[in-house]
């Protein structure tokens, strides 16, 4: 195999990880056909390499096979499951000038790689991503799928203030130097890890270029939904608060690989209405994952009602908390006394509201029946969801986000971006 690479590199020019875990059914067919294609229709010297995340089956004896089977592939072993750890570890090692990965199932046309990598070989762009959301895809998939990814990627957008459409696809290509530069700095080993490596990238000026995808849904995944939005909403929390705090060097990667001066102030959501209720949703899914199995575990001891309130009032202080500090951008510690105390009495409200709910609910259909209650606890807690949240921004902390006055003490403040966005 030549190895000398146009970007003036030793090793191959593409290395395309394909990470996999008990795939034993559809890994041989998915390899060869790539194998084929990156022989036949892309003009550049590549590498396939099989990333196993612990598979328990046979996938590992497949993936040696392969690699012995055929030219440029390759196999890495890994003691731990996740898809970010399998993608990180093999790009950290890689000798090639572009790095790719792409998912076993081979759900995205292969017919979008050559102008998913194109950007990176000329130098016009530092990463690439397949999207499904762009007018001119073409996307197979059942309804739920469509409508979780849509709300998922709208949540992304909205709260951290990016501009990709699709962090999920698993379709996507790095420069190696980019690479080297990011990769220390994103936590995530798992699904999420995708999305922190774009919302870093981007908010580094990097340019990413998005190339839209022909992509069939495999109905034989096995990526659990529920969890995976879970882990999902921890890590665009988690993200968030390290952009608030400064924590990550956006200015260093900014001079490095920028390709704009992206820094105005601090870097994280915007400060509009429309990033606050984002970011307020976002605290307030994580309130619910709390709230709900409190609810439950404590209604059979000491009933609905109490159960209701000692649910509300141990999930109450960490909510008031969390949008102080991530919702409205406020991170003085003056006026935190005075902010909880306000936020009690919504919490009162609100408490007022779920009880409310929960009596006319017992009173039509009964008392005893989970369904009922449940249902009844939705439909309170997005009215008080949203008396909530009028408070909070215009009584709670309507002080912290009004202009300083000149010569006023310093508080930290989310400011909006100004930055102009490649691609």
């Amino acid at each position: 195999m030549d190895i000398s690479g146009p970007l003036g590199r030793t090793g191959p020019t593409l290395e395309v990880v394909v990470p996999v875990y008990n795939e034993e059914l559809d890994l041989a067919a998915s390899v060869r056909r790539l194998h084929a294609h990156l022989t036949s229709q892309v003009p550049y010297t590549f590498r396939i390499t099989i990333a196993d995340n612990a598979s328990t089956d046979s996938t590992v004896q497949i993936a040696t096979a392969l690699a012995a089977e055929l030219p440029h592939v390759a196999v890495v072993q890994l003691a731990q499951k996740g898809k970010g750890r399998a993608v990180r570890e093999v790009w950290s090692a890689s000798d090639a000038a572009v790095l790719a990965y792409m998912d076993v199932d081979l759900s995205t046309d292969l017919a979008a790689l050559l102008p998913l990598i194109a950007p990176l070989i000329s130098g016009h762009s530092d990463l690439a991503v397949g999207t499904r959301l762009h007018r001119c895809s073409r996307v197979v998939r059942g309804m739920k799928r469509e409508l979780i990814s849509r709300c998922y990627n709208l949540l992304l957008r909205r709260a951290l203030d990016t501009k990709f459409s699709d962090a999920q696809c698993g379709f996507k290509a790095i420069r190696r130097e980019v690479a080297g530069s990011l990769l220390p700095h994103v936590r995530d080993n798992t699904w999420f890890f995708d999305a922190e490596l774009l919302v870093l990238a981007e908010k580094s000026g990097m340019r990413i270029h998005e190339v839209p995808v022909d992509w069939v849904d495999d109905p034989g995944s096995t990526v659990a939904i529920v969890s995976t939005a879970r882990e999902d909403l921890r890590g665009m929390l988690r993200l968030a608060d390290s952009l608030l705090r400064g924590k990550l060097p956006i200015a260093q990667l900014t001079a490095e690989h920028g390709r704009s001066w992206s820094i105005t102030g601090q870097q994280g959501a915007p400060s509009g209405l429309v990033g606050q209720v984002a970011r307020f949703c976002l605290v307030g899914a994580l309130s619910t994952v709390v709230f709900l199995p409190l609810f439950f575990l404590l209604r059979p001891r000491c009933g609905s009602q109490l159960a209701n309130v000692l649910a509300l009032l141990l999930t109450a202080v960490g909510n008031t908390a969390a949008n102080r500090y991530f919702t409205f951008g406020v991170r003085a510690w003056a006026g935190v006394v005075r902010h909880h105390a306000q936020g009690l009495v919504v919490f009162l409200i609100a408490l007022a509201l779920n009880s409310v709910a929960l009596r006319t609910a017992q009173a039509v259909f009964g008392d005893g029946d989970k369904s009922v209650d449940l249902a009844a606890l939705v439909v309170a807690s997005g009215l008080a969801a949203l008396v909530r949240f009028l408070m909070l921004r215009r009584w709670v902390f309507r002080g912290e986000l009004r202009p300083q006055e000149p010569g006023a003490p310093a508080r930290v403040e989310i400011l909006p971006r100004q930055r102009v966005v490649g691609d």
